[in-house]
Formats: C-alpha cells, structure tokens, sequence
C-alpha cells in the first residue's frame, strides 16, 4: 500500500486546509480504515480523525473535534480531511494512515498498518 498525502501550507489562525490522501496498491473493502494523525515538534504522533473505508463509521481524537471533518471518495481512493478554524496548536506534520482490522483500536499508532510520507501544516497567529 503507498499513500501520497498533499495539502499542506502555511495558513493564518482561523483559516482552512484541505488535506488529501491517495491510497494506493490494493483493493480496499470494507473493513479498512482511513485515518489521519499528526505528529508536532518534539511530541507524539497523536490521532486526529479515521473513518472506515465503507463510510458506515467515523471517530474522532479531542483535538479534531467541531473543527476537523473526514471524508473518503472510494471512487478515487482518496481520504480527506476538511480543517476549519486552525489554531497556531495544529502545527504539524499529518500523516495519513490505513488500518486493515477495523475492530482494532484506532487511536492507538500500533493499529496501523500502512503510513504516508506527511505533509506540514503551520498555523501563524
């Protein structure tokens, strides 16, 4: 699997992003998972936002919650992530992610199987 994340940029303080991911090298079903994280300077990779491949579920982390949403176009096979109001705390690196075994748990980085090179976002205030 080769996931090819793009979207990224230099934005100020209450603007959006749109951020896209292509999935590639297999034929995904339904129990795959999508998922998005971010890793900040000096910090942990923590979870931002997934979604199962067929759309039937979605779940998000603390800090994507009201601002961020995710969408899959499975004709495309491509993931999104839509954020809105950015703060100067999401500054970044966001990886997106595919999980082969939805039932397992998706906050956690150990779940996933598959991880895409990153692309930087940088909130300014």
């Amino acid at each position: 699997v080769q996931l090819q994340a793009s979207g990224g940029g230099l934005v100020q303080a209450g603007e959006s992003l749109r951020l896209s991911c292509i999935a590639s090298g297999r034929t995904f079903t339904s129990h795959y998972v999508m998922g998005w994280f971010r890793q900040a300077p000096g910090k942990e990779r923590t979870f931002v936002a997934a979604m199962m491949w067929s759309g039937d579920y979605t779940q998000y982390g603390d800090s994507a919650m009201g601002r961020f949403t995710i969408s899959i176009d499975n004709a495309k096979n491509t993931v999104y992530l839509q954020m809105n109001s950015l703060k100067p705390e999401d500054t970044a690196i966001y990886y997106c992610a595919v999980n082969s075994y939805s039932d397992s748990e998706w906050a956690a980085t150990t779940s996933w199987d598959y991880w895409g090179q990153g692309t930087l976002v940088t909130v300014s205030s």
